[in-house]
C-alpha cells in the first residue's frame, strides 16, 4: 500500500488536494488579446493539478483554453467571469477565496 508523503494517509484516501483547494486565493479577470478577442484568466493556483482543473472548467463552460505553467494560470477563450466562479465551486474550491477582478 502506497502512502502519501504529505499527509501520511494511504494514496486512495489522500486529502492533500482537497485541503489545497480550500487554501487558494484565485483571481478571475478578462484580458483583450490579439484582434480584440477576450480571454478569461484564472490565476493564484498553488499545489493543485492545473491540467485537470482546466479540463473540468473547459467541459463545464463549453469553451477552449490552455494552461500557462510558468505563470500558474488557466486561460479560457471568451468572457466567462460570471460563470467561472460557479464552475470552480463545483470543482471543489471555496467560494470565499475566488475574487473577480
Amino acid at each position: 500500500m502506497d502512502i502519501c508523503p504529505k499527509c501520511g494517509l494511504p494514496i486512495h484516501a489522500c486529502v492533500c488536494e482537497d485541503i489545497a483547494k480550500t487554501e487558494q486565493k484565485i483571481q478571475v479577470r478578462t484580458e483583450k488579446k490579439k484582434f480584440g478577442k477576450l480571454v478569461t484568466l484564472l490565476s493564484g493556483f498553488q499545489g493543485v493539478e492545473l491540467k485537470t482543473i482546466a479540463k473540468g472548467l473547459k467541459q463545464e463552460l463549453a469553451c477552449g483554453g490552455t494552461v500557462r505553467e510558468k505563470e500558474n494560470t488557466i486561460e479560457l477563450q471568451g468572457d466567462h467571469t460570471k460563470n467561472a466562479k460557479k464552475a470552480l465551486v463545483k470543482l471543489g474550491f471555496s467560494e470565499e477565496t475566488i475574487n473577480i477582478v
